[in-house]
């Protein structure tokens, strides 16, 4: 990842020795294993981000193209982007639709009416 070799490691450890000491050495590693982990997973996150946009970005591209032609007269290509949008359109208004049964009393209504 750096292009460090053995002698530069060993190197930079003597030198963390030295300033840091022998106590506060093992968790200023420790430190800076998190910190880059941290790092890691951010970017992780941030490309996996842009994967999906850029995937979003492309299923539209192919759903204009689809509009544009006649709906049957599409290439298979294009039929599985349509129904990969359909679907994912689907997943995304689904947290947002109404339940299908509405309760027939609010919750805490009752409370006490039998208690008298």
């Amino acid at each position: 990842m750096f292009d460090i070799g053995f002698w530069e490691l060993l190197l930079i450890a003597i030198v963390g020795l030295l300033v840091l000491g022998p106590e506060r050495l093992p968790s200023a590693i420790r430190g800076f294993q998190r910190t880059l982990s941290s790092i890691k997973q951010y970017s992780q996150k941030v490309q996996n981000e842009l994967d999906h946009e850029l995937r979003i970005k492309e299923l539209h591209e192919h759903l204009r193209q689809a509009e544009s032609q006649d709906l049957e007269n599409l290439s298979p290509e294009l039929q599985r982007s349509l129904v990969e949008l359909r679907s994912a359109a689907e997943e995304v208004q689904r947290p947002y639709s109404k339940p299908d049964s509405e309760p027939k009393e609010k919750p805490g209504t009752d409370v006490g009416k039998g208690n008298e």
